[in-house]
């Protein structure tokens, strides 16, 4: 059986600059990985290039559910196949929080209006905060816009979801409700990428945990061995200085 996601000699470069070198890596089914590293190692790059939101070398292959990720009408299937959230929230402002939920079902996947609505009521119960349907994104907290932007990607029923670090923006007393979140769909199957800081959530969530570093995949492996026995030097280094603070 074929991977969800296989990534193969994934080059991303900025000029003279390569973010990505030569990445490869394949994600099943149902898996939840956790990519985490340094600043400017490459993960939310990485992610980034699995829907084009970041175009890659030419040389590199994507394939998501066998279907290459490359500019043209093989691209809008793809996205519409893997869910993105963000950190910054990226709801629209000047819709209702249901409307956000429903508004790619019906354009996308041509939903109704009272079938996108269901369903965005049936997700934002899911996700704790139906009572908010009627309001905007400007009247909510910062972890209730991001539980919005999961109902958000959702909606769609894609294959995967994707996550950039869906907890930096918010405060710190905010985070937990967002990762509990996070924790009910990796514990439902949805497949998950998720490049995140929180190492205590890679730890109890993860299937693999990646360490990144200098846009390279310096090691992966069970959260059991990343935390408790890595084997990387650099890996251990960078444990030593997120888990002491």
């Amino acid at each position: 059986m074929s991977a969800l996601i296989e990534i193969a000699n994934l080059r991303k470069a900025y000029g003279s600059f390569t973010v990505l070198h030569g990445i490869d890596l394949a994600i099943e089914e149902g898996e939840v990985v956790c990519i985490i590293g340094p600043s400017g190692s490459g993960k939310s790059t990485l992610i980034r290039c699995i829907n084009h939101l970041e175009p890659f070398d030419r040389d590199s292959r994507i394939l998501v559910d066998g279907i290459p990720v490359a500019p043209g009408r093989g691209l809008a299937a793809v996205r519409a196949e893997v869910g993105m959230v963000f950190q910054s929230f990226n709801l629209f402002p000047h819709m209702s929080v249901l409307r956000n939920v429903m508004l790619a079902p019906m354009r996308v996947r041509g939903l109704s209006a009272d079938a996108a609505a269901r369903r965005g009521l049936e997700l934002l119960a899911r996700v704790g905060i139906d009572e908010q349907a009627d309001k905007y994104p400007g009247q909510l907290s910062g972890g209730q816009q991001q539980r919005v932007a999961i109902a958000r990607a959702l909606a769609m029923e894609p294959k995967a979801l994707l996550f950039d670090e869906p907890t930096s923006a918010l405060d710190p007393e905010m985070v937990g409700e967002v990762l509990d979140v996070m924790k009910q769909l990796a514990a439902s199957g949805v497949t998950m990428v998720v490049v995140t800081h929180e190492m205590g959530f890679a730890r109890q969530v993860a299937d693999r945990v990646l360490f990144m570093d200098g846009g390279r995949i310096v090691e992966a492996g069970p959260p059991a061995q990343i935390f408790d026995a890595p084997r990387e030097e650099r890996t251990r280094a960078f444990l030593r200085a997120v888990l002491n603070h």
